[in-house]
């Protein structure tokens, strides 16, 4: 696998062919904030918040980090009054859905977003898809899906599949930055229990 030359923040960066430049990043220690990326799942690019601008001899674009490929004299940028801004906004608007999540406040702080800014829509969930890939592409359970669309898109357990493969699970659950997984677990669980109880007294 041949070797690649590019220069994240003025520091030249050794990079192997087929790695992103978030993951180039990393390897030099460069930090890039993100919140849907796991080195266990495959590339999503849902927060958009490891967005950084690229100069290709003279020609500047915004990716996203997480899906951008290395590429030989690539040079990147990860901070600048430019990515920042937008940054901000994107957590503005994430805080709109989860206003109390951890993960969120920390960045919010860094980079200086005002947690209300815009109208909450408290759902909890940012949609980074973590749960629901991380069971789809490790675990190969397919317990926990999206449903709905647009504004109104959530994540909900699949009954029927939660019921045999959850309960002794969980592994998802630390990868939630905000708490809207344990919350649809939570309800899921109580609306599986009635079921569950008759199964348990018909089988007796």
């Amino acid at each position: 696998m041949s070797e690649i030359l590019l220069r994240i923040d003025g520091i030249e960066v050794k990079a192997k062919e087929g790695m992103t430049v978030l993951d180039a990043a990393r390897s030099a220690g460069i930090s890039i904030p993100t919140l849907c990326h796991h080195e266990k799942l495959e590339p999503y690019g849902a927060c958009r918040l490891c967005l950084v601008e690229l100069d290709m001899r003279g020609w500047t674009r915004l990716v996203v980090s997480c899906l951008y490929p290395v590429a030989k004299d690539l040079v990147v940028t990860t901070r600048s009054e430019k990515i920042d801004r937008i940054r901000k906004t994107i957590l503005e608007l994430l805080l709109a859905h989860a206003p109390d999540a951890f993960d969120l406040q920390e960045l919010a702080q860094e980079y200086g977003a005002d947690r209300d800014r815009f109208e909450k829509e408290a759902s909890f969930c940012i949609h980074c898809g973590l749960c629901v890939r991380y069971c789809a592409e490790v675990k190969k359970k397919h317990a926990v899906g999206f449903v709905n669309r647009g504004a109104s898109r959530e994540i909900s357990f699949i009954p029927e599949v939660a019921a045999q493969e959850c309960w002794n699970c969980k592994e998802c659950f630390p990868l939630c930055p905000t708490e809207a997984l344990q919350a649809a677990y939570v309800l899921t669980e109580a609306l599986l229990s009635p079921h569950l109880h008759s199964q348990s007294s018909q089988t007796r």
